[in-house]
């Protein structure tokens, strides 16, 4: 592949070694944290079938005005070193020094090894302080939440963050923050907070924040298929890709990344990895949660991020299923 000219950058960086989730020399693929989606089940089924470098659990709220108990009951049973081997990052969505730190502590005393902040969700709800992505409102509060927070985690502490909030320069005068404050990396998605997913994530931010800063830089956003994948780690240099509505809709882009399946499936292999991805699916959710239209609500946000024109008539089949019943009886159809 011939690269453009703004692609063809090379830089010399010199630091301490950071506290890293993945293999040292390495580009590592990561399962991206996503609400309502990225659960235990689903995070199992990624592992045994193409095993990440790295899962996520979905981002955990932080209750800022809780005097002791920051994290829920149900997410600290979710927090662990690794799962199945594969390392564990425990994403914290919150404000508040006070309470993003207590709950970080929280979290590796129930095991976590590495942390994550989330600065990047467009949908960050408005309490007492801004959240996710929220929080690059107020820049100027910034400082006196990353560096305690960093202080207090033992392991890797990175951050999640969109390019700005209606600015996508103001990731840049961000960089000294996060280097000096010892951030192990960051995972960029180079859209601002209030694009939401509209538009197209631009990734010649990604390769210039590359540029700008030492510290790893992990890129995501619409990496949708393995040409995607290999376009932005060629154009932007990012230390590795962390695949979100790609991966949920094709699991095997992991392995297509690494060149163990093809680029791409024919129709009628589509049609089988389908059916076996979502009745695999309907067995793990049927033993994590309870009763059948919780897990219909949960398969149905898998179908939501599919979209393939040569199964466009099974995949709104099974997003109008009724109930758990019609939607196996249209998972049948494909075998």
């Amino acid at each position: 592949m011939t690269l453009p000219e703004s692609c063809n950058m090379t830089k010399t960086k010199s630091a301490a070694a950071p506290r890293l989730p993945w293999q040292a020399e390495t580009k590592p693929l990561m399962l991206a944290p996503m609400q309502g989606l990225t659960n235990r089940a689903l995070r199992s089924y990624f592992i045994d079938q193409v095993r990440p470098d790295v899962v996520f659990t979905e981002f955990m709220r932080v209750n800022a005005a809780a005097a002791v108990k920051r994290l829920s009951k149900t997410d600290l049973r979710e927090i662990a070193a690794t799962e199945e081997g594969v390392p564990l990052v425990v994403q914290l969505v919150g404000h508040g020094a006070e309470a993003l730190v207590s709950a970080a502590r929280a979290a590796q005393d129930s095991g976590a090894v590495h942390i994550n902040l989330n600065m990047g969700c467009p949908y960050g709800r408005m309490t007492s302080g801004l959240t996710g992505g929220g929080m690059l409102k107020r820049p100027a509060e910034l400082a006196a939440i990353i560096r305690p927070l960093r202080d207090a985690v033992r392991g890797s502490f990175s951050v999640k963050i969109r390019a700005g909030y209606d600015d996508p320069e103001q990731i840049f005068s961000l960089l000294p923050l996060f280097e000096s404050a010892g951030v192990d990396f960051l995972v960029l998605h180079p859209r601002t907070v209030i694009q939401e997913y509209r538009e197209t994530a631009d990734h010649r931010i990604t390769a210039r924040v590359v540029q700008a800063t030492r510290l790893p830089v992990i890129a995501n956003g619409d990496i949708r298929s393995a040409a995607d994948g290999e376009r932005v780690l060629q154009c932007t240099g990012a230390a590795g890709l962390m695949l979100g509505r790609g991966a949920i809709a094709d699991p095997l882009l992991f392995e297509r990344l690494r060149e163990r399946a093809d680029k791409a499936s024919g129709r009628n292999e589509r049609r089988l990895q389908l059916g076996g991805y979502l009745t695999e699916m309907t067995v793990r959710y049927c033993g994590l949660f309870c009763g059948d239209m919780q897990v219909l609500g949960k398969l149905k946000a898998i179908v939501s991020q599919m979209d393939d024109p040569e199964l466009e008539k099974t995949l709104k089949e099974l997003r109008r299923a009724k109930n758990l019943a019609a939607f196996r009886s249209t998972l049948a159809k494909l075998y």
